[in-house]
């Protein structure tokens, strides 16, 4: 059962979310009319799988056994780049599968979106002279535990193909909104890999290996793939947050929702009532611009005239990025359940 919670730490005023576990710490953005563009660090999504460590204030960067070091103030002296990007868990909307998938059972609010300031990881990178065999760049967060199903320890590890990890946007981020990362969200070094599902970017960053075969880790091979293949973008989204599932709401009507997606931005949102299947564009200038491509937009659409009083509707929202990747009409069952980003309804009545 969700919980909503609000407790207070040195580095985050106040947190306000949905908590889904406490021991590894996960819990969702609350999303409804009052969520902002940009989701401040206290009401930002968490997701853990270890206990949330203390991270290191360097990282050690492995060549072929040949390790150097650079520092945290090394990285700050870097350029410096900020982006806004909207992060998602792969597991987001699991809670809506069937049969039941294990894993968090996230609803949608497993995901947020912030401005996070760091270098590029191929500025980071330079300090070392990189192969030409090198196939993938392995990420090694300070989080150590024991999965359930796996019985031995392990710290959470990721790996990019060296194509992807030497993309101008990757970023070895130190500020989220400007200020130090908080520890909850991969503090003091994250790194942040724009456009994919958060479990790429990996958090309290310590070492960084130049790999010359595939890595084939636990967190590589075993979790977070469908048939097989690692998840790499995240699939289109809509998310209606206003009106809620229940309301009772006036014939002319006001929608307020999120869409994002990851191959590409969301350049349409499209309006379904009563699972009837006639999918109507909203209005393109109810689709607000995101100060950036990996950022979630914002739509908002006033008086969408509902034909009856009394009556009940069920709306079903969902985009369309400009890559032409859309939201399936049914989910798409996985053993782990991810990437489920079927279109949920939201149930309102109309006043009589």
């Amino acid at each position: 059962m969700l919980v909503r919670v609000r407790w207070q730490t040195d580095r985050v005023p106040e947190r306000d979310l949905l908590v889904l576990s406490e021991d590894p710490f996960n819990a969702e953005t609350r999303l409804d009319e009052k969520t902002p563009a940009i989701t401040p660090p206290g009401r930002h999504y968490v997701r853990t799988h270890f206990p949330i460590p203390t991270g290191p204030r360097s990282i050690v960067l492995d060549r072929a056994g040949a390790a150097a070091s650079i520092s945290f103030d090394e990285i700050r002296a870097l350029p410096a780049r900020s982006m806004v990007v909207t992060l998602e868990c792969a597991g987001n909307g699991r809670r809506f599968l069937e049969p039941k998938a294990p894993g968090e059972q996230w609803g949608l609010g497993a995901v947020g979106t912030a401005t996070w300031t760091g270098a590029s990881l191929k500025d980071v990178l330079r300090s070392v002279a990189i192969p030409s065999r090198t196939v993938e760049v392995l990420f090694r967060g300070a989080d150590e535990g024991v999965p359930k199903d796996l019985g031995r320890q392990i710290g959470y590890e990721r790996s990019l193909p060296i194509e992807d990890a030497l993309g101008e946007d990757v970023l070895v981020a130190y500020l989220m909104e400007g200020a130090p990362i908080p520890r909850e969200h991969g503090g003091p070094l994250r790194l942040i890999v724009p456009g994919w599902y958060g479990m790429a970017s990996v958090k309290w960053l310590e070492r960084i290996t130049l790999l010359d075969a595939a890595f084939t880790g636990f967190f590589q091979k075993d979790r977070y793939v469908i048939d097989g293949e690692p998840l790499r973008h995240i699939a289109p989204r809509a998310v209606l947050v206003y009106p809620p599932d229940g309301a009772v709401v006036e014939r002319a009507l006001w929608l307020i929702g999120f869409a994002w997606s990851g191959a590409a931005p969301v350049t349409r949102v499209e309006l379904s009532r009563n699972d009837d299947n006639d999918w109507v564009p909203m209005p393109t200038s109810s689709l607000q611009s995101s100060p950036s491509p990996y950022g979630w937009a914002k739509f908002t659409s006033h008086n969408l005239l509902l034909p009856g009083l009394d009556e009940e509707y069920s709306l079903l929202i969902r985009a369309v990025d400009a890559a032409g990747n859309t939201q399936p009409l049914e989910p798409r069952w996985n053993a782990l359940g991810y990437a489920n980003n079927a279109p949920r309804p939201v149930r309102i009545r109309v006043r009589g």
